[in-house]
């Protein structure tokens, strides 16, 4: 969706709009697309699934979150008692294989410890919240094709587990894939400028 030499960047897979915001913040022009509606109602939110402005658009940079439920290693052990699961995991390693390809020159991939790093391959880093000022620990592995790996911005101190530690409610799925800002304005200050 390049326009007039303004950057474009899809951030598939986000609801918050916390990645794209930091991507508008400086200057590109950037969209966020899920199947959920955006948090935010912002109108740069693509409502359909993404391998559709995939394949419509130009795109300079894609940041992906794909849903982690069937790939996680949290949820994998639930696999070998409910069959139904294994064939969401296939499912799901398919969609990411498909984002990694996509046709776009730089590409970052979000996702936790899980399957994607035995089934497709290791990720290029691992980050933690409280590398980009966060009190909080939260591993997440990055998958990059023309990007190089994250600098830390924000060391600190007073980890502690919250996500990991969320008591259920409906919303819990919802909290934990959010992306933090510092790691989504970190995105942006360090792949915004290549």
């Amino acid at each position: 969706m390049t326009k007039g030499g303004t950057k474009s960047v899809l951030i598939a897979c986000e609801y918050s709009g916390v990645v794209r915001r930091a991507f508008e913040a400086i200057g590109w022009d950037a969209y966020s697309c899920d199947i959920l509606p955006s948090e935010d109602n912002s109108p740069k939110h693509l409502m359909c699934d993404v391998r559709d402005p995939i394949k419509m658009y130009q795109w300079d940079l894609m940041i992906a979150h794909p849903p982690c439920t069937y790939l996680c290693s949290s949820g994998l052990h639930w696999n070998k008692t409910r069959p139904e699961r294994a064939f969401l995991t296939e499912r799901s390693l398919e969609f990411v294989r498909e984002l990694m390809n996509a046709p776009i020159p730089r590409i970052a991939i979000e996702n936790p410890i899980g399957c994607i790093s035995s089934r497709i391959r290791k990720p290029e880093q691992i980050i933690q919240p409280w590398q980009f000022g966060h009190g909080e620990t939260k591993a997440t592995c990055l998958w990059l094709k023309g990007l190089p790996p994250l600098v830390p911005t924000d060391i600190v101190e007073g980890r502690e587990s919250r996500i990991h530690m969320m008591p259920p409610g409906p919303n819990r799925w919802k909290e934990r894939s959010r992306t933090y800002t510092g790691i989504g304005n970190a995105m942006a200050a360090q792949w915004g400028n290549l």
